[in-house]
């Protein structure tokens, strides 16, 4: 028998750790403990919302545990914990003497829900998201997606009281006069469609402003159409108004401008959305397309805005866009070159930035 050769293969080469840089990894222990306290701080943040906290604050002035306790109807220890709480992150100032206060710049962002710097609904967003961390597990294993409906019951006010704000600021002193032709015809009188209208903010905003006109909220999700139909009730212009429970592609007409507010990204087929909505749109109408802000790159949403929205897509608009039929997931964060792009595929033959904010970017689609 020939002798037999036996053959050892090289072992596996192990690139050698890169150097740990001491003052490096304790900053970044300082970060990480810092968001730790942030994310517990959204807790916070909701329920002095809930329990009128930072609005008792902000009536009464500085004031001690106990008399804000006694001022909202809640237990004195308990509030003590979150006024410290509260103080170790600065969202509220302690004053010495057992009295903490609000400043006036925070109570406007915490409690003034008629200003674009308000920021309080986002928090109630945001802690609904986290909420779904278990399915998302999962979910990143399989590819799966979790429906915008499946989500936890607050996210949905959250979106609604995160947005108005912007839009009751911007929609009609900004964003509409800069669309070609379109508030002249919406004084005189025109057809619009709101395409994915959640809890209709903007539909009602819309109607209150131009009463010569008709408006017409789409959404997929029933029970933000019967929050819509009460806030239009209730606002007093459902004479106006009607919703229906659609989706983008589902929807028809012939109507002088269609809107999609803060919506796209969230779509299974933004093409196909969009391709639908050119179909309904009147000869020479408009599309107004208004979706998060973001630049083009990567390192230019590397921000606290881009933070903030990475993060809402990662938990929302993903999943939600991968629930659906095709599941194109552009993401909160798709800027406006890819935008463009999808409008282009759609058949619009001009898209045109006409408005931007800190949290939006506001484009015009004609053919």
């Amino acid at each position: 028998m020939p002798p037999t050769t036996t053959t050892t293969a090289p072992a596996p080469t192990t690139a050698a750790a890169p150097p740990v840089d001491e003052e490096a990894l304790m900053a970044f222990v300082g970060e990480a403990v810092t968001d730790v306290g942030r994310l517990l701080g959204g807790s916070m943040v909701v329920l002095g919302d809930r329990l009128g906290l930072y609005r008792a604050l902000a009536d009464a002035g500085p004031q001690t545990p106990a008399e804000l306790a006694d001022r909202t109807g809640t237990v004195e220890r308990y509030v003590r914990e979150w006024l410290s709480a509260q103080a170790a992150t600065g969202y509220v100032t302690y004053e010495g003497d057992d009295r903490f206060s609000l400043p006036p710049e925070h109570t406007v962002v915490l409690t003034d829900e008629h200003s674009p710097a308000c920021v309080i609904g986002a928090f109630e967003t945001a802690l609904a998201a986290v909420r779904s961390t278990d399915r998302l597990t999962e979910a990143f294993r399989t590819g799966d997606g979790v429906g915008w409906g499946e989500h936890h019951h607050d996210l949905y006010e959250g979106c609604e009281r995160f947005f108005r704000p912007g839009y009751e600021a911007n929609l009609m002193s900004t964003w509409i006069p800069a669309l070609a032709g379109v508030e002249e015809r919406l004084r005189a009188g025109a057809t619009v469609a709101d395409v994915g209208c959640g809890h209709g903010a903007s539909t009602v905003l819309m109607a209150d402003a131009y009463p010569a006109s008709t408006f017409v909220g789409f959404d997929a999700h029933p029970e933000s159409i019967a929050a819509a139909r009460t806030r239009a009730t209730e606002a007093g212009v459902s004479d106006r108004t009607t919703f229906e429970v659609r989706t983008a592609q589902e929807v028809t007409g012939a109507f002088d401008l269609a809107c999609c507010f803060d919506c796209l990204h969230d779509m299974g087929d933004p093409v196909g959305a969009l391709r639908a909505l050119r179909g309904a749109i009147a000869p020479g109408g408009t599309v107004m397309l208004v979706e998060p802000m973001a630049g083009d790159r990567i390192e230019d949403n590397l921000n606290p805005v881009g933070a903030a929205y990475y993060g809402f897509s990662t938990l929302l608009c993903t999943p939600s866009s991968l629930s659906q039929d095709v599941g194109a997931a552009l993401g909160a964060q798709a800027g406006e070159a890819r935008l463009s792009r999808v409008a282009a595929e759609a058949g619009f033959t001009s898209v045109r930035r006409v408005a931007e904010t800190p949290f939006n970017i506001v484009l015009e689609l004609t053919t």
